[in-house]
């Protein structure tokens, strides 16, 4: 069945990015933000006509969503967003908890001054997202913070590894957030974090962040189960 509604921005064709990528970000974004739901059917003339594009690097862009498991494609029947099941969920935030752990400890032990001014600074952005509901910012936010525990990390083979996993823990990012009550749980959390990591704390700071992880990973569990998602 044709998607209902347009869901998808057509690309800038004046973007200094190939064209192939644009239009692959522009379908990654959209699985991962809930525009194109679990079980979809994308059909390529649609997404063309959406994105303002051909259907070639459409087509280019569902062969690359499949190998990094945004889509599955079945014989005679075409590309559908893949599903989350509980494994995926679950192995995912099994590696994330214990990598975020290890950059909170060693972020600890060399964070620099400006780094915890800028935590400082990322934890009223994502208050302010809060209290706006913007979720996009509050993503956005949420993002950036932790992406800063990797740098004050100062391991670089860390943060690569972790990057890895980049998309699958957005897509799940924001579905936990959009959890009611789990926004400014989140917050609190990322208190908790920066405190520690404030108070060269090694021990409380991979604590605090694999709590962090745990957390949302339950929270998000316990909503997909009253979804449905397959198992």
């Amino acid at each position: 069945m044709l998607m209902e509604s347009k869901r998808l921005v057509p690309v800038n064709l004046d973007s200094y990015k190939p064209l192939r990528e644009l239009v692959l970000d522009a379908i990654r974004e959209a699985i991962i933000n809930g525009n194109l739901k679990p079980r979809e059917r994308l059909m390529e003339i649609q997404l063309a006509e959406e994105l303002g594009v051909s259907r070639t690097p459409i087509r280019e862009a569902l062969r690359k969503l499949e190998l990094e498991g945004f889509i599955v494609m079945i014989p005679r029947k075409g590309a559908y967003v893949a599903d989350i099941s509980f494994k995926d969920i679950a192995d995912v935030f099994e590696i994330r908890a214990a990598l975020e752990g290890l950059a909170a400890a060693l972020a600890a032990e060399r964070i620099t001054d400006d780094e915890l001014d800028e935590m400082e600074r990322h934890l009223a952005g994502k208050a302010e997202a809060i209290a706006n509901n913007d979720m996009e910012k509050l993503v956005d936010v949420d993002t950036r913070f932790h992406e800063l525990i990797y740098q004050a990390s100062r391991n670089e083979r860390l943060s690569a590894i972790i990057s890895n996993l980049r998309e699958q823990i957005q897509r799940c990012r924001t579905t936990s957030l959009s959890v009611p009550g789990r926004m400014q749980q989140s917050m609190q959390e990322h208190r908790a974090i920066v405190e520690a990591i404030q108070a060269r704390d090694t021990q409380l700071a991979r604590q605090m962040a694999q709590d962090h992880i745990e957390n949302a990973e339950n929270i998000l569990m316990e909503s997909l189960k009253r979804e449905g998602l397959p198992r």
